[in-house]
């Protein structure tokens, strides 16, 4: 094991977490905003580079590669160290960020965003691990606030930042603005992490398994990108790169046994808190990706208003998500606790989404605010448990591995929440048109969408009138079926083993076989 420089192994000070915090941050809103800000820019990157039929690539890609490096980031920084790691992704994102903004053909755009991805994928994972190596999970709930906070401000901010900058520079300005902030996350990184201790140990690499894990997930990625939009769920290419994902990844679990050094070490997946936080975690992003996607076309199509109103209108689940995250976080500070947050968490939800599925286009804004309020905060009080609970119960050499996998899954969650959500917007609509004089827009649900509120807008008054009610009561069916996914995560999260939260980071925490202790009178904390 290699450990440089040697530093003090005693618990950092809120003031020097707050210093180490600083860097990460910016680097982990680099990422996030990203995401973001390329959405109000996409009509006008399609008009300038003449390539409209692969626009949705733009944005696809980039989720594909920072998904599938996510893993490898982890188990890398594990073997190799987690800062240089950092300020690598950070260069990889800034280079395909120059990249992005030089392109002159779609194709360009595409593959520089490819390599985006792939440095973005370490931003998010490092950032969660090196908290973990010097923050007890008694003590980073209460860090997981900035962390929501980051990405809550990436998500209001981005796209009107990429308005801003279509109305009054150009779209490409939405990469350039990369360069300075990623020059103070690189600064902010070396300068605060540099005299934190750097554990690991060198070994080879499983390069065999990484390849086959990014293989099959990128199969499976395409199957939640291509379903229901370019290909119907059942059809050739769409069961076809199912079958494959599913024998790349059985070949990848085959490896993962055999490896000396496995990208996901099987041993992870013996721990019971590992499958139930990660399971929990999977299901309640399909609900977060799911819902966020397609709010945004409820508030603009069904309640008619602008796109500046509607981002005011998420402004409250952003918000309180932030607010929920703090509130876990000092829950668990005081109390060791954490099994109750995402069971009332996800109550919350499963509540707040049964109201969505009651909105119509009468629904008063500040009713809807309120509904998304209270998703927000139940969100808020769920997902950072998940993250705290698995980095608890992994034992320090697989801090990288566990915390990255609890992302992967988000990651992929999410996407094949999209996916699903949106098929079942589509199917709902065109069933609610199959009878009656809605008959001959039936199967064109998709084409009406897909064309937002100006093609919605100019159609005719007689329309309109058959388009709107239908597209409400679609809508219905869809916060509906999030309300049913948000209730499967709170009942995976009934079998959730609550263990005590350690009070001690790094390679003082407990060992792994501590960390396999169940509760009992003499250890728990409480049920």
């Amino acid at each position: 094991m290699t450990i440089s420089p040697a530093v003090s192994d005693e618990a950092l000070s809120h003031r020097q977490v707050l210093r180490v915090l600083s860097g990460i941050l910016v680097g982990m809103f680099l990422a996030a905003l990203d995401q973001t800000i390329i959405v109000t820019p996409l009509p006008s990157i399609a008009a300038e580079l003449s390539g409209v039929e692969h626009l949705s690539w733009v944005v696809a890609i980039y989720l594909l590669t920072s998904t599938i490096s996510t893993p490898i980031y982890g188990k890398l920084s594990d073997l190799y160290g987690r800062r240089r790691l950092l300020q690598c992704a950070i260069s990889i994102f800034l280079t395909g960020s120059v990249l992005c903004a030089l392109s002159q053909t779609m194709s360009q755009l595409i593959a520089a965003r490819a390599l985006q991805g792939l440095g973005g994928g370490g931003l998010i994972t490092l950032a969660h691990a090196l908290l973990a190596d010097h923050v007890s999970p008694r003590e980073r709930g209460r860090y997981q606030g900035y962390l929501s906070g980051t990405w809550a401000t990436a998500s209001v901010g981005g796209p009107v930042l990429g308005g801003l900058f279509v109305d009054h520079l150009s779209w490409r300005w939405v990469f350039w603005i990369n360069l300075p902030i990623g020059a103070v996350a690189l600064l902010l990184c070396w300068h605060s992490l540099r005299h934190l201790p750097q554990r690991y140990q060198r070994r080879a690499i499983d390069y065999p398994g990484a390849l086959l894990l990014a293989a099959g997930a990128s199969s499976l990625l395409l199957v939640a990108t291509w379903g229901g939009s370019q290909y119907a769920w059942v059809s050739a290419p769409i069961l076809g790169l199912v079958a494959t994902g599913i024998i790349l990844l059985a070949l990848f679990l085959i490896q993962e046994l055999r490896a000396i050094e496995p990208i996901l070490p099987p041993r992870l997946f013996r721990n019971d808190v590992f499958r139930v936080a990660n399971s929990a975690s999977g299901v309640t992003s399909m609900v977060v990706f799911g819902t966020t996607m397609l709010l945004p076309i409820f508030l603009q199509i069904v309640a008619g208003v602008t796109a500046a109103q509607s981002g005011l209108l998420m402004a409250p689940f952003t918000g309180t998500t932030v607010v929920g995250a703090f509130t876990t976080g000092s829950v668990m500070r005081s109390t060791g606790r954490y099994k109750r947050l995402p069971l009332i968490g996800l109550s919350l939800a499963v509540v707040s989404l049964g109201l969505l599925a009651t909105m119509t286009f009468h629904t008063p804004h500040l009713v809807i605010a309120g509904y998304l309020t209270l998703l927000g905060y139940g969100i808020g009080m769920s997902l950072p448990v998940m993250l705290v609970s698995v980095q608890n119960a992994a034992e320090p050499r697989d801090m990288g591995s566990a915390t990255s996998a609890v992302n992967f899954f988000r990651s992929l969650g999410g996407s094949f929440g999209a996916a699903v959500l949106w098929s079942v917007l589509i199917i709902a609509l065109n069933h609610q048109l199959a009878d009656g004089p809605g008959a001959r827009l039936a199967e064109n649900g998709y084409a009406l969408l897909q064309g937002g509120p100006a093609v919605i807008a100019a159609l005719a008054p007689e329309v309109r009138a058959i388009i709107l009610p239908a597209l409400s009561d679609a809508f219905h069916v869809v916060f509906a079926t999030a309300a049913g996914l948000a209730l499967t995560a709170l009942l995976i999260s009934t079998t959730l083993n609550e263990r005590p939260l350690r009070t001690t980071a790094g390679p003082g925490a407990a060992t792994a076989e501590a960390a396999e202790l169940p509760l009992t009178p003499e250890n728990a904390i409480g049920d």
